[in-house]
């Protein structure tokens, strides 16, 4: 095992073991796993944490962009602005419902910029979708006013960012619809794929859980075509046992990042957690000079290390047809040759972020 590992799902289990084991018990023995008592419990839970008027629970992320998007009628011919520098669920999303993705270039903390959105804004611009990248809020006030002032829904990819804020505003309940998803490696985390849509508005909650269950009204009638995409019964039963916990394990690795910062910010480039941000640090991001080489040291060292993520989206090849080359997105492009994601996870001990940081000093002492 590395000296440092980049997550340790074991040193999760053993501290939740107790607690995990006893709700899939609960599950077991009431025999309701679809839809069972404990996903509305869990939605109930998600929406306070959020500050939503409703949660719906959902398989996975990529399925909660996708219903959100079906939900505001988009579809072929409608455009979707949203950044490049995300997961691909960000624009696949987009693209299978025959709408096309475009794409904004980024500011320097990999958030997309208002500037770029605006420009991008057409006669075809049926959405805004902004990442709320490695756990932190893109700039939701300016992004809102952008969009009220040219008429268009707000769909948060805050996939990365349960519960980062932004002044008085909460990823996922800012925008029309709010999209998480709750994979293994989040904050957050399921014990497999889960997903949850957030909203305040009771009409786009009504038709996102048609949506998600079949467009059953009831067990006989189906009232629009949908999709077979629930929450597990018992990925919310996990997940309930981790709520609680959810504001101590962000606040260890907001402490890791501070630290990280404080060792690091005078050798490479590290996030700035500007005033009235809440950063969740999904990731720790740095960027820096001869980023391969840096990774090969600290691996060699026993530090895991990942890069969140090397090939932009409008420069995949599943992008080809929509007409990005080299040079469309600067900002998204020369950062992904410089960053490099940290281990920050809430198992590091102080001595495992000192040895980490020593090690990037190291690297750039030479």
């Amino acid at each position: 095992m590395k000296k440092v590992p980049f997550l340790n799902f074991a040193a999760q289990f053993e501290l939740e073991r107790e607690a995990i084991l006893g709700a899939v018990t609960r599950v077991f023995e009431r025999g309701d796993f679809i839809l069972g008592k404990e996903v509305e419990a869990f939605e109930q839970d998600f929406a306070r944490i959020c500050n939503a008027r409703h949660a719906i629970g959902v398989a996975n992320g990529t399925d909660a962009l996708i219903m959100a998007l079906r939900a505001l009628g988009i579809g072929p011919g409608d455009e979707v602005i949203t950044a490049s520098n995300s997961w691909v669920s960000s624009a696949s999303a987009v693209a299978l419902l025959g709408a096309t993705p475009v794409f904004a270039d980024v500011n320097d903390d990999q958030n997309i910029s208002p500037d770029a959105i605006e420009a991008a804004i057409t006669s075809k611009t049926k959405a805004i979708m902004p990442v709320h990248l490695t756990g932190r809020c893109a700039d939701l006030p300016r992004i809102l006013k952008l969009a009220g002032k040219y008429g268009l829904p707000v769909v948060e990819d805050a996939a990365q960012s349960v519960t980062a804020r932004i002044g008085d505003l909460t990823a996922g309940s800012a925008g029309t619809i709010g999209c998480f998803s709750l994979h293994p490696l989040k904050n957050l985390n399921a014990a497999g794929d889960a997903g949850v849509i957030t909203t305040n508005d009771d009409k786009l909650a009504a038709t996102l859980r048609l949506l998600g269950h079949h467009g059953l009204k009831n067990r006989e009638e189906i009232v629009r075509w949908g999709y077979n995409s629930r929450l597990d019964t018992l990925q919310a039963a996990i997940l309930r046992t981790r709520i609680p916990r959810l504001e101590s394990v962000i606040q260890k690795r907001r402490t890791n990042a501070e630290r990280y910062t404080r060792l690091l910010k005078d050798v490479v480039a590290c996030p700035v957690e500007r005033a009235g941000e809440w950063h969740t640090y999904h990731v720790y991001v740095i960027q820096c000079e001869r980023r391969e080489e840096l990774r090969a040291y600290l691996s060699e060292r026993g530090i895991d290390t990942k890069i969140h993520y090397p090939i932009p989206i409008h420069m995949q090849e599943a992008a080809q047809a929509l007409g990005y080359r080299k040079g469309s997105l600067p900002n998204t492009e020369r950062q992904a040759q410089r960053i490099l994601s940290l281990p920050v996870h809430s198992y590091l001990s102080e001595e495992q972020v000192e040895l980490v940081a020593a090690a990037v000093r190291d690297f750039y002492s030479k």
